[in-house]
């Protein structure tokens, strides 16, 4: 059997990592069989649909890496050149749906009641073996024993979704239902439906919920619910990648850093937990540092340009090679990239901001005529590079009488406007002699 798998988000605007992890889940499954992966949009709701909250899904899963394998070609519009295949959408399968239920009609399996039509629930016991959760057996509650009937068509003739989303799996051919938790109290009308339509179910796999640190079910509005967070703060997409399947699954090994390729290899549903998730943003800060200290040095200055224009640092006034070693005195000192602007901004502004506080606490009247005795040192070292400048501050402090880091603090300030940043010495190396010495002249002043 080829495996097929979907994921099918609702346009609402938002991705949730949720949602993004289910399309992950869903991905890897198919790329570790050699099976198809499929992107439906759920867009039956036209009050809540737009093109924009179609974007957002697809440039999530596109940042993520999440290539789909069929559907229709599309315009620019959902697709980014032309040629590109897009998501099936609901919204253009509607005949599907009418004929699928004339069809429910015809025989007997469902019936108009005040304008809408109802789908005729069996009565008995449903059985579902789901690959994750175990066989689960579904009884009629109470309240379903009088009408355990359904609505499938509302009464303005929008199809309902348990509808819409069996049919697509039914003939799409989808052979594994991947999705959350959450929806398996759906599945035993699904499976219901998928029986009066005359076919076998597919294989239902629901995987744990994500839950807050204190145990609550994430929402829209907590911390790090959203995907376009990661986006729009410099996380590298393999790292949330990475944390994501840790979610809810576990390698065999005792490893968390995994590459997309063996993920891939790896992936698979036997390994998928029972319990729910806990999210926990510092573990996902931590593992988004160790890709950033790997990251090839090309892919490392390109994600460091990004963020540092979007803070309105424009690295292109500068030549090449300084950029690059500036970015260098940065590499394994962040978590994200979002950090950059706040830690480097020093090396591309002509100004810089000073902290106050630290103003009053480093250039003191006590400390100007050392700092002054340190200009006069470096604007002597020869060759202007790390070693030398160390040396020549440690030598200026013995002179002075005071330890080193009686210099290094104004110094950093003076240099850099901050307190805290990249190694003092090899960030004075990158500035040059002429930059550090009219950054201490300015200081003194």
């Amino acid at each position: 059997m080829s495996v097929r798998v979907r994921f099918a988000p609702s346009p609402t605007g938002f991705l949730h990592v949720g949602g993004a992890r289910t399309a992950l889940f869903n991905w890897l499954y198919a790329r570790h069989t050699g099976g198809k992966f499929i992107l439906r949009v759920e867009d039956t709701d036209a009050a809540r649909n737009t093109q924009e909250a179609v974007d957002v899904i697809l440039n999530g899963l596109r940042w993520l890496g999440l290539n789909w394998d069929e559907g229709p070609l599309t315009s620019d519009a959902t697709g980014p050149a032309k040629g590109d295949r897009g998501p099936y959408f609901q919204s253009q399968r509607r005949a599907n749906y009418q004929r699928r239920v004339e069809a429910l009609l015809s025989r007997g399996l469902a019936y108009e009641r005040e304008g809408a039509i109802k789908f005729k629930m069996s009565r008995e016991p449903v059985v579902i073996d789901d690959l994750i959760v175990g066989q689960v057996r579904r009884e009629l509650t109470d309240r379903e024993a009088e009408d355990p009937d359904f609505v499938i068509v509302r009464s303005d003739g929008q199809p309902v979704f348990h509808l819409v989303n069996v049919v697509d799996d039914l003939e799409m051919g989808i052979t594994h239902v991947i999705r959350g938790e959450d929806h398996l109290s759906n599945t035993a009308k699904h499976v219901a439906l998928f029986q009066a339509f005359g076919v076998h179910p597919p294989h239902y796999a629901h995987i744990p919920l994500i839950l807050n640190p204190d145990g609550t079910k994430m929402s829209k509005r907590d911390q790090g619910a959203s995907l376009s967070t990661y986006v729009e703060e410099g996380y590298v997409a393999e790292a949330v990648v990475n944390y994501l399947v840790l979610l809810g699954w576990s390698p065999k090994e005792n490893r968390e850093v995994l590459s997309v390729p063996e993920l891939v290899e790896r992936f698979d549903l036997p390994q998928v937990l029972r319990h729910n998730a806990r999210f926990d943003m510092a573990k996902l800060q931590w593992m988004n540092g160790e890709y950033m200290r790997t990251l090839p040095a090309d892919r490392f200055y390109e994600l460091c340009v990004h963020a540092l224009a979007k803070a309105g640092l424009q690295t292109n006034a500068f030549p090449l090679a300084y950029v690059k070693a500036a970015l260098d005195t940065c590499k394994g000192k962040l978590k994200t990239f979002a950090e950059l602007p706040g830690y480097a901004g020093f090396y591309f502004a002509d100004a810089l901001d000073f902290d106050p506080a630290a103003v009053v606490q480093s250039f003191t009247a006590e400390n100007r005529p050392r700092l002054q005795r340190l200009r006069d040192a470096f604007a002597k070292v020869e060759p202007f590079n790390y070693a030398f400048l160390e040396a020549g501050l440690k030598n200026t402090a013995g002179e002075l009488g005071v330890k080193p880091g009686v210099l290094v603090h104004p110094t950093r300030l003076a240099c850099t406007g901050k307190t805290a940043g990249p190694s003092l010495y090899h960030l004075l190396e990158v500035l040059g002699r002429e930059k550090v010495l009219a950054r201490l002249d300015a200081a003194l002043k």
